[in-house]
């Protein structure tokens, strides 16, 4: 009968404190995967005394979820040789602690220690403290807020940088003490919606992505001297007349050929973005050209990279999560699939304090 069927599984984890002998087990193949983690946690207890709340478990890239018969046939998996099961320290689900109203759709949001930001599909921009205490709000385009990223956070005054579905960039001041903001440069260049930004750790580069396909690269600063490609700077610094800054770009660079729906800075000089061409694209912003191209086979709705393990992980039009080597010389630049997700996978991040952590969303709210 099925239900007394056993099959050969070999477990492992990239945890060491949770490594159990590597041998193969003979579990029923109709386990559930909370009795595998019961298996695991009591396998423990007698070989080193680690406790555990329990555990997760993967098998051919995704998490089981069902039986492990089941999850075996859905993923064209045979019994009939040793089943490598991964398993890794279970994490319960975040509980929400508020939620925080806008009269639109929310399109970006953006947090430092103190406060965090929120762009709207109403034009405006929010404030708020980091308990969701709402601070300020104004209208700070003539059309849909599109991103939003703070660039210094400070007291008495903070800066932050908003784009928008009215082709400009927007730097902000706000003085945390008036509770007042103030325009203070304005960036034009875009011919369509700017969908994306990115601020380099030094805060002297702004990179924008847009509708119109094109990559354009903005100092952040009136220092001319603190690298080559700011020489011009001077000369794309105009005044609308209000003592308001309006900069044109320093770069351009031209490759996608649909809009660009993300962009990360990944080295000082060296930026990535991704695209709705199907297409992820290193690039060289000195040289001021591609590095290199990763191609997929659907729209990339958002990119993330980690300096903790210089990978990249991706959110795709296919539902999958795909974890990205661009440097490796040797073998698929993939490393793994990640397909969990049921709908489009519209935003993924990687943790800045764990190299194994990331976190996906997708456009059914499953995060």
């Amino acid at each position: 009968m099925e239900a007394d069927r056993h099959i050969q599984a070999r477990f492992v984890t990239r945890q060491p404190k949770y490594a159990v002998p590597d041998v193969p087990y003979s579990i029923p193949v109709n386990v559930s995967y909370p009795e595998l983690s019961n298996l695991i946690k009591s396998v423990l207890k007698e070989t080193n005394g680690q406790v555990s709340n329990g555990f997760d478990f993967l098998v051919a890239g995704e998490f089981v979820r069902s039986s492990l018969l089941e999850h075996l046939e859905a993923k064209g998996v045979s019994t009939e040789s040793v089943i490598e099961v991964e398993y890794l320290e279970e994490f319960p689900p975040p509980n929400a602690r508020d939620s925080l109203q806008h009269d639109d759709w929310v399109s970006s949001v953006h947090g430092s220690n103190e406060w965090f930001l929120s762009g709207c599909y109403d034009n405006s921009v929010h404030i708020w403290t980091k308990d969701g205490t709402s601070v300020f709000n104004f209208a700070a385009h003539t059309g849909p807020v599109k991103a939003v990223r703070w660039l210094t956070v400070d007291y008495p005054t903070c800066s932050f940088v908003t784009a928008s579905h009215d082709q400009t960039i927007v730097v902000w001041e706000w003085n945390i003490e008036s509770n007042a903001t103030e325009c203070v440069g304005i960036c034009r260049g875009h011919e369509r919606s700017v969908d994306c930004i990115a601020i380099d750790e030094h805060h002297k580069w702004l990179a924008s992505g847009s509708h119109d396909n094109m990559l354009k690269i903005w100092s952040l600063t009136n220092d001319e001297n603190h690298i080559e490609i700011a020489e011009t700077q001077r000369k794309r610094l105009k005044s609308d007349g209000r003592g308001v800054a309006t900069k044109t770009p320093i770069g351009t660079l031209a490759g996608h050929q649909e809009a660009i729906t993300a962009v990360q800075w990944t080295g000082w000089n060296e930026l990535c973005t991704a695209s709705s061409d199907h297409t992820i694209r290193l690039w060289d912003v000195e040289l001021g050209g591609m590095k290199s191209q990763l191609a997929g086979t659907k729209n990339f709705l958002d990119v993330s990279y980690s300096p903790l393990n210089n990978l990249l992980v991706s959110g795709s039009g296919d539902r999958h999560v795909r974890l990205w080597d661009p440097r490796s010389k040797e073998g698929s630049l993939i490393k793994t699939v990640f397909t969990s997700h049921t709908n489009w996978v519209s935003c993924v991040r990687w943790s800045t304090t764990s190299e194994y952590h990331f976190i996906s969303g997708d456009r059914k709210s499953v995060v």
